[in-house]
């Protein structure tokens, strides 16, 4: 199988970045993208030229590191799979008709490092705002010892599934992180040990991703389809009534009055 590569390279965060064209030839259709990009790299280190950029860890959809953007999807057009899992053969019709075209993630708050490469730590931030259990459980308690519904359970593994690759922002036209906050709240908020904080973190988690400028949501659905995970929209539902259920126990305590 002959690939050819229509790749974004940038040295730095402040350099002006451009596309670059490569061309493998006699490739298994088998291989993943990224073992494409690995044979690619050996090619430019023997040539004696810059290898391209790219992030990867466990290469089996778990971490989300290595998410770009592929013929201008988030993971590239397959559902359900992270750009690891994205293998040549789910190209061969795009490769056909010529370049296959790889670019970072674009959004404010994902700034280019180089090449491929993005700084997600805005992430990391939100979820140092409040996306965690923060009151003291002592002991580690017997797994059966707080009983939890099964439908609780559920929601809770759901929104928990959650990689934080970033693509649902990358997909999404307004740069937005609704979907994965709302699966940091949601999983939090199904649980028993959750619901103590949930107020003050929805409002937390919030405050902090508009502080590191991701947009607004308007229900736009592109970040559901670019989920490796498939999170789904409800999550973000969710999201608007922990956001919005103090103030209506507010005004519910002063009806009652």
């Amino acid at each position: 199988m002959k690939l050819s590569l229509r790749i974004w390279r940038q040295p730095s965060p402040d350099a002006p970045g451009r596309f670059e064209r490569f061309v493998l030839d006699e490739l298994s259709p088998t291989l993943t993208l990224l073992e494409a990009l690995d044979l690619l790299n050996q090619r430019l280190i023997r040539d004696g030229q810059v290898p391209v950029a790219f992030e990867s860890d466990c290469r089996e959809g778990i971490c989300g590191s290595c998410g770009v953007v592929v013929q201008g999807h988030a993971h590239g057009a397959e559902a359900r799979r992270a750009t690891c899992e994205v293998r040549l053969a789910d190209l061969a019709d795009a490769a056909r008709a010529g370049d296959i075209t790889l670019e970072p993630f674009r959004a404010r708050a994902f700034p280019v490092l180089r090449d491929l490469i993005v700084d997600r730590s805005a992430f990391d931030r939100v979820i140092q705002a409040g996306g965690y259990i923060g009151v003291r459980t002592g002991n580690a308690p017997e797994a059966n010892a707080i009983p939890i519904g099964k439908r609780s359970a559920e929601r809770a593994l759901d929104a928990a599934a959650c990689i934080g690759c970033g693509a649902c922002v990358a997909a999404c036209p307004n740069a937005s992180a609704a979907l994965f906050v709302g699966a940091k709240v949601s999983h939090l908020a199904a649980l028993p040990q959750g619901k103590l904080e949930r107020a003050a973190r929805a409002r937390s988690l919030v405050v902090a991703a508009d502080r590191e400028g991701f947009g607004a949501c308007t229900s736009i659905g592109e970040c559901h389809a670019a989920c490796p995970k498939g999170i789904g929209l409800n999550v973000i539902a969710e999201l608007n009534r922990e956001v919005l259920r103090p103030v209506a126990e507010e005004e519910g305590r002063s009806n009652a009055a």
